[in-house]
């Protein structure tokens, strides 16, 4: 989105959106003049300063754009000058995002500050209006059209927040789903008229070079006879061939030719005998012959009977091509630097070298720039795209020659020191890259004060690992942000401490899940309305021999840093389906799926072959998915949804309402049932509002055909709320049970099932008396 649409579609195609964005200046200028009008109304109406400068700045800016638009017209440009367009491209995006950031702070100012209901209406309504003109006009552009939207809807986000309450805020979050769905608008505007453009110029194009085909040759061509000497040779395969030091083509024997090459020097004779063997024994193939100076072509050599035909392709392009992919897939787009891939395999290979080396110190550092959020959401990610930037220069400036500079991703950056010395020295390097952020950073007419913390590992081992090195350096890093940021923490004995703790309950873990000595409690969820358990949710617990039980909190993430959470997942499944086979009534269970599942785990497979041992029918069994991992794993996640679907199983979103929340998943992916997450039940006793976004959460769920589930009631009064106020069907908390052994869970359903049948009978009192 950041980069020119120069390098997304043809010129002639390029040129052609370019002209479009600079037509019908009148009435850009006569839609500024109107803006400028309402502003200065709103400013009229209520004496404010800034409103006032701001219908200037549209006046400014709207004269500026008109006379651009005239010079471009001027200018006058070929239809296929995609290095001209190019610049008037970026001159629209200047200018463009200008005229839209003046937007974003009227309706900043008069909503933040002016708070006048004139000002607000129409600061907004008009915003919003030249969003929708800016799709319109500008479609062809995604890095124009994204950076006017950011330029009016981050002020206009700002502006409804700062009223506080929870609409206003809601309203400023939707204001990105708008975001998403204009560029997605634009995008679609674009892709449909360019298709119908290309379906003409390409029928245009075959007719055309099917007459260049029956005339011309675009590559270089030689033809020998049954001697081996050149009977044709083109105007291209001759200027290719004195290229490379040999002229007089025609009537030459090959060998002759092969023998001028090598004495010229300017190919590999690795190439030459090659191409000899290939011509001599009459076979087909290619051959790379690289020429001094940079310039390559690929030789086909086609041989039919005595005689054979060679096709010269310059292909310098296509390689330099090639080796620009090379250097984008190693490094970071942004700074240039290296990327964490190429960043490992650097750091990888000397740690293999020092094995074999002289002893040395090496180190290993990160670098996460503190509060990077801060400038994002409050100058905008241009902003924070530049102070990466020089961030990364500022990094490259400090460090000794020899180091390795990375972005590791988001605000982190990593350096490898082959050889420190000694611990002290680590540490002043470490120091003089936090000396590096003392000056304050330059932004565009912005002054940041930006500081950084450091983890910083040091290891003289010479079988050290760069994973190892990699873990200790994110705990030095973690400890020096929780002490306050702004330092550089070197990994000490208590890391140590805490590193091996962790290496600890990875190993036990992984014993415990190979001897499959995890166990399985299980809670209930009822039917709201009889009281009678309808499934219940499968968790793994770990009772750790020494140290007693360990969280799943603690445990999971470890599992899925390790990569046996499927190992996991499937042994879940099996326990759960064998249990729930033997429950009375139907009771069925749901088991919790992680991304990593869907990554690696055959899972359709694996609940098939459940099912099948279990002898559990497919309808009492329900899949669990949160809202993260399917956005982690959309594509993945939706085709192993849908085939878990056609099979009769039940799909549950989890946690609704702590992740993206985005309806367009309930809508897109088979879910039967929804499940509310327990934050929406707080203060639903003493909160109106909190109980009715409740219920339309619910609301929604049932509108799209789910059965929706409220997690977390641990009160009477919770539940009485659930079931007068809103359209909840399931409810699950510690109000009915607490997760439970495989046989107290049983016997619970046999109970409770048995007292829901009695509507006088107080479900607490069941789950009491087990």
């Amino acid at each position: 989105m950041f980069h020119s649409a120069r390098t997304t579609m043809p010129a002639l195609d390029y040129v052609s959106i370019i002209r479009s964005v600079y037509t019908d200046r009148r009435a850009m200028l006569a839609g500024v003049f109107a803006s400028a009008v309402a502003a200065g109304m709103g400013a009229a109406k209520t004496g404010s300063l800034p409103l006032y400068l701001i219908a200037l700045a549209f006046i400014a800016i709207g004269i500026i754009r008109y006379f651009d638009m005239r010079a471009f017209w001027k200018a006058d440009i070929e239809p296929d000058d995609a290095a001209g367009a190019e610049h008037w491209e970026n001159r629209a995006v200047l200018s463009g995002s200008l005229l839209a950031l003046v937007y974003g702070l009227w309706c900043l100012v008069s909503m933040a500050f002016v708070v006048d209901p004139f000002a607000s209406l129409s600061s907004a309504s008009i915003s919003i209006a030249v969003m929708v003109g800016i799709c319109a006009r500008n479609f062809g552009l995604d890095r124009l059209v994204t950076f006017q939207m950011l330029a009016v809807i981050v002020p206009l986000s700002i502006g409804y927040a700062s009223h506080g309450d929870i609409y206003h805020v809601v309203l400023a979050a939707l204001l990105f789903v708008m975001l998403a769905s204009y560029r997605k608008l634009a995008g679609d505007i674009r892709s449909l008229l360019l298709s119908a453009v290309h379906g003409r110029v390409e029928a245009s194009r075959l007719a055309t070079e099917l007459d260049i085909a029956l005339t011309t040759l675009e590559h270089g061509l030689c033809m020998l006879d049954e001697t081996g000497r050149v009977s044709v040779a083109n105007e291209r395969a001759t200027r290719a061939l004195e290229e490379l030091g040999v002229s007089n083509l025609i009537g030459r024997r090959l060998g002759s030719v092969l023998e001028a090459l090598r004495s010229e020097n300017k190919v590999p004779r690795t190439a030459i005998d090659r191409l000899e063997e290939i011509i001599g024994r009459h076979l087909s193939g290619k051959v790379l012959l690289s020429v001094d100076g940079g310039t390559y072509y690929e030789v086909t050599v086609s041989s039919r009977q005595s005689r054979s035909v060679l096709l010269f392709e310059d292909i310098s392009e296509r390689v330099a091509a090639e080796e620009r992919i090379s250097f984008m897939a190693r490094h970071d787009a942004l700074t240039g630097l290296a990327n964490r891939t190429y960043f490992g395999e650097l750091a990888a290979e000397d740690l293999d070298a020092r094995r074999n080396g002289p002893p040395g110190t090496a180190a290993l550092m990160i670098i996460d720039v503190d509060d990077f959020k801060h400038v994002n959401d409050t100058y905008g990610h241009l902003a924070g795209d530049e102070l990466l930037m020089q961030v990364a220069r500022r990094l490259q400036a400090a460090l000794p020659p020899g180091s390795i500079l990375a972005r590791l991703g988001g605000d982190e950056f990593i350096v490898y020191r082959s050889s420190v010395g000694d611990i002290g020295a680590a540490g002043a390097e470490a120091q003089a890259l936090l000396a590096a952020f003392h000056e304050p950073f330059r932004l565009d007419g912005l002054t940041l004060n930006v500081n950084a913390s450091v983890g910083l590992v040091t290891s003289d081992d010479p079988e050290a690992q760069f994973d190892e090195l990699m873990t200790k350096a994110d705990l030095a890093l973690y400890t020096a942000k929780s002490g306050g940021k702004g330092r550089a923490q070197i990994f000490h004995a208590q890391l140590d401490t805490d590193y091996h703790y962790r290496q600890r309950l990875k190993a036990d873990l992984k014993q415990a899940v190979q001897a499959r000595s995890l166990s399985l409690a299980f809670q209930p969820l009822l039917d709201i309305t009889t009281r009678r358990v309808v499934s219940c949710e499968a968790l793994a617990r770990w009772e750790h021999p020494e140290l007693g039980e360990i969280s799943p909190a603690v445990f999971i993430p470890l599992a899925e840093e390790m990569g046996i959470i499927c190992d996991i997942t499937e042994w879940v499944l099996e326990t759960a389906a064998r249990e729930c086979a033997g429950w009375s009534g139907g009771v069925g269970v749901a088991v919790n799926i992680s991304a990593r599942d869907f990554r690696t785990l055959d899972l359709a497979g694996a609940v098939d072959e459940v099912l099948a041992c279990s002898g559990l029918k497919p309808e009492r069994l329900e899949i669990e998915v949160t809202e993260t991992a399917v956005i982690e794993e959309q594509h993945m996640a939706r085709n192993v949804l849908e085939a878990l679907s056609e099979r009769g199983i039940g799909i549950a979103l989890d946690d609704f309402g702590t992740g993206y929340s985005s309806l367009s998943y309930l809508n897109a992916l088979p879910f039967t049932k929804l499940k509310i997450d327990r934050s929406f039940l707080t203060d639903i006793d003493e909160n109106p509002r909190a109980l009715r976004l409740l219920a339309s959460v619910a609301r929604v769920g049932r509108d799209l055909d789910l059965t929706v589930v409220a997690e977390g009631v641990e009160t009477e009064a919770q539940l009485a709320h659930l079931l007068n106020h809103t359209d909840v069907q399931q409810v699950q908390g510690y109000l009915f049970s607490r997760p439970l052994p495989a046989s107290d869970a049983a016997e619970l359903i046999r109970r409770m099932n048995r007292a829901a049948v009695r509507p006088n009978l107080q479900v607490a009192g069941v789950v009491n008396g087990l």
